[in-house]
């Protein structure tokens, strides 16, 4: 067999997987459209269907840039508050709905920390790493994989360290790394979502894979 053919089957299967994530996301947000309809008809159901398939993606969000269950509890709920008094102003000839409700939680988080006086995300772990049952997972893969009890704690431990490795960073280092390495967004969605140019979005995204990087390894020189 040829070298090149394998490296084009690659190419192939490659693009084929692209083509068929880029269905999957079309449909998906074709789905949550027309759940926005039926709830903006009066559809208590699609309401809750709508809200419940949006619960884990919004509170990983605000977990992430509180560090905090409790903190991020309460403002899961404002922000559910604020998409169903504002939803009628999603436009999906405009954007997806995932991207309109990550703008319109992140803008909720600014205002958070503008009122309560915080340039910061707070760094406590106090809290449980895990996230309880409706925690963030995203982050859970850096420690899968047929674990031992020794590995299960070094998990728990990465995950801990990564939180308080987030909270250290800046406020917009660290929303563009968790929308990218955490939500799984595009440059451009994180674009609309920041309300900032795409090459700004890859510039915070580097910088804040570099200091979290840095500090993750000073985190682990002082467990050491």
């Amino acid at each position: 067999m040829p070298p090149e053919e394998p490296k084009l089957r690659s190419q192939t299967q490659g693009a084929a997987q692209t083509q068929a994530d880029r269905a999957a996301l079309e449909a998906e947000q074709s789905a949550l459209a027309a759940l926005v309809r039926l709830c903006l008809q009066g559809d208590a159901g699609a309401w809750e269907q709508l809200a419940r398939s949006q619960q884990r993606r919004v509170y990983a969000i605000c977990y992430r840039f509180t560090g905090s269950q409790s903190d991020a509890e309460d403002l899961t709920q404002e922000a559910f508050l604020k998409m169903y008094r504002n939803l009628e102003s999603f436009d999906a000839e405009r954007g997806g709905f995932t991207t309109w409700l990550a703008t319109l939680t992140r803008n909720m988080l600014v205002d958070h920390y503008r009122r309560s006086r915080m340039d910061r995300a707070s760094d406590s772990l106090d809290e449980s790493p895990e996230g309880g049952e409706e925690g963030p997972r995203k982050v859970d893969r850096l420690a899968d994989g047929g674990r031992s009890p020794e590995q299960h704690l070094a998990g728990i431990e990465l995950r801990a360290q990564i939180q308080k490795a987030l909270g250290c960073l800046s406020a917009e280092l660290r929303e563009a790394v968790i929308l990218r390495d955490l939500q799984d967004m595009d440059y451009k969605e994180i674009a609309e979502v920041l309300g900032v140019p795409q090459g700004t979005v890859k510039s915070r995204i580097s910088r804040g894979r570099s200091e979290l990087a840095r500090l993750l390894r000073c985190l682990e020189g002082q467990v050491m």
